[in-house]
């Protein structure tokens, strides 16, 4: 699903004005009908609920206002305050004004006398509507604005906000004092960015997109570079599997990696890889470490590799790997390989001689540091998973500007350095070599757990073997382990949640998709 910035919605609501000649007036009263569906879920009996509908003099007002029509005309006990002058509402705003004023009596609020009536009526009320300022709110409410906002949040009534939440930003998701707390927010034809991302997801409550009839042509435009990941996005990649078919059908991940004491991420992002429908899995890790693959995962083939005196993979296993390289359809460098000297040098062999996709992982990524150059002009594809951490060290950012600009960093460099970037963290983001984003908002804060990178990576990597591309196994990937994370936490919580929860509720998540 396509996710729009302010303007790029107002451009669409232009174009379907213009091009298509759908009166706005139609596109409000759609916009207010699908309200009101939000709002008819919410009760038992309209007749007997009690109302507020808080309007603006934009076109968020007078959806709003359209709100108010229709729940007057199903009986429902509504109180309507407009928060500036009739004359000063837009054009269809004013129009479903001076209907509704023949069927209901409208009062303003202009003053402290007029903060005292919303406050009565605040004290018996069910729901409360937040049609006050639409996506082209920028900046802070005003001194009565910020008024009326704080009783709102006060008030105990279920708030419903129409297509976003008053004094939130569309664009950044940021709130610059006080904003209006939603327990629903019905947005309209596509979700907008500041919804999504931090912190205006805290104020967004239950999230729902309305179709007001906007033509899919205008939705689905390749312009709009950025998305959220949702359900439908995955069922169309993840395919069920063919009756006539064997292992080599599904593809040969290579693992390469460990050292002492972090055999278990070479473990994990194998078993990953083989749970995700990889039909075969190769770890390939340190000669001395191999034993403890082979007693704890019988699926997984083990190769052993020359190593160092501190069980490092060593330079002389480079024509080993050169011949695995040979032979699988993909390969994951970095987990448990640990931070040495000849890293450097091992993971650019594997650079310059692979065929095949490369995903670098963990200690993989941080022997990119001061040398992500090397990334570019490469001849086969290339993702590479981050934490904010990681990302910090191979761009020389810190970690608190990362984590500020999450989505403008993660695509300024997947498109300097030709990679698919998978920026870890919450609403992970992915990013392509092309300009395209992709914004997650599967997981739980229960995945800030060893391993569960090591798992994200044997997902992307597992399907990437089956025959995905590069970019669409990323996105896939982070969707259903973030499903397998959310899945696991209903049972275990998220406090206990560990890694090998994860891997057990994968085949679940994967079986819904195919068949739902």
């Amino acid at each position: 699903m396509k996710l729009l910035n302010a303007g790029q919605m107002k451009e669409i609501d232009k174009r379907a004005t213009e091009e298509y000649l759908i009166p706005g007036l139609l596109l409000m009263e759609n916009a207010g009908l699908r309200v009101l569906e939000t709002i008819e879920g919410l009760v038992a009996d309209l007749r007997t609920a009690r109302i507020i509908i808080l309007a603006g003099k934009g076109n968020n007002g007078g959806d709003g206002l359209v709100v108010a029509r229709h729940l007057v005309n199903a009986g429902a006990r509504v109180d309507i305050f407009l928060l500036g002058e009739p004359q000063n509402l837009s054009d269809d705003a004013y129009v479903n004004y001076r209907i509704l004023s023949k069927m209901a009596r409208i009062s303003s609020l202009r003053d402290d006398e007029d903060l005292n009536c919303l406050m009565v009526a605040l004290l018996s009320v069910d729901i409360i509507v937040d049609a006050i300022y639409g996506i082209g709110f920028r900046g802070s409410l005003d001194d009565f604005e910020t008024r009326v906002a704080k009783m709102v949040n006060w008030s105990q009534a279920t708030v419903v906000a129409v297509d976003i939440p008053s004094g939130l930003e569309a664009d950044t998701g940021k709130v610059h004092g006080t904003a209006i707390k939603a327990d629903y927010t019905v947005t309209f034809a596509l979700p907008k960015l500041g919804l999504i991302l931090e912190s205006g997801r805290n104020y967004v409550g239950t999230l729902s997109v309305a179709d007001i009839s906007i033509p899919h042509a205008l939705l689905e435009s390749e312009e709009y570079k950025l998305n959220l990941i949702d359900a439908a996005m995955i069922k169309k990649v993840i395919k069920p599997r063919r009756a006539e078919s064997h292992k080599g059908t599904y593809g040969h991940v290579l693992v390469t990696g460990g050292s002492s004491g972090m055999t278990g991420a070479v473990i994990m992002t194998s078993c990953a890889a083989l749970r995700s429908g990889a039909g075969l899995v190769t770890a390939a890790l340190p000669e001395s470490l191999l034993p403890i693959l082979g007693a704890s995962q019988m699926e997984v083939m083990g190769q052993a590799l020359a190593e160092t005196s501190e069980a490092f993979i060593s330079l002389e296993a480079l024509p080993a790997l050169e011949n695995l390289l040979g032979i699988v359809s993909v390969v994951t460098i970095g987990p448990g390989m640990s931070r040495y000297r000849e890293a450097n040098a091992i993971l650019r062999f594997v650079l310059e001689k692979s065929g095949i996709p490369i995903l670098i992982d963990a200690d993989g990524l941080n022997a990119l540091e001061g040398d992500a150059a090397i990334l570019k002009n490469r001849q086969v594809p290339i993702v590479i998973t981050p934490h904010p951490g990681e990302m910090a060290r191979l761009t020389g950012l810190s970690i608190d500007e990362i984590q500020l600009n999450r989505l403008d960093i993660a695509r300024r460099y997947a498109i300097d350095w030709g990679v698919t970037v998978v920026l870890k963290g919450n609403k992970t983001v992915v990013a392509s070599p092309g300009g395209d984003a992709f914004i997650n908002i599967t997981g739980n804060a229960g995945m800030a757990t060893a391993g569960s990178g090591d798992i994200l990576s044997g997902i992307i990597s597992g399907f990437i073997a089956q025959g995905m591309r590069p970019q669409s196994a990323a996105v896939a990937g982070v969707y259903v382990h973030g499903k397998a994370g959310d899945r696991a936490a209903e049972t275990t919580g998220q406090r206990g949640l560990v890694a090998g929860d994860l891997l057990d509720n994968l085949p679940h998540i994967l079986r819904e998709l195919e068949t739902s």
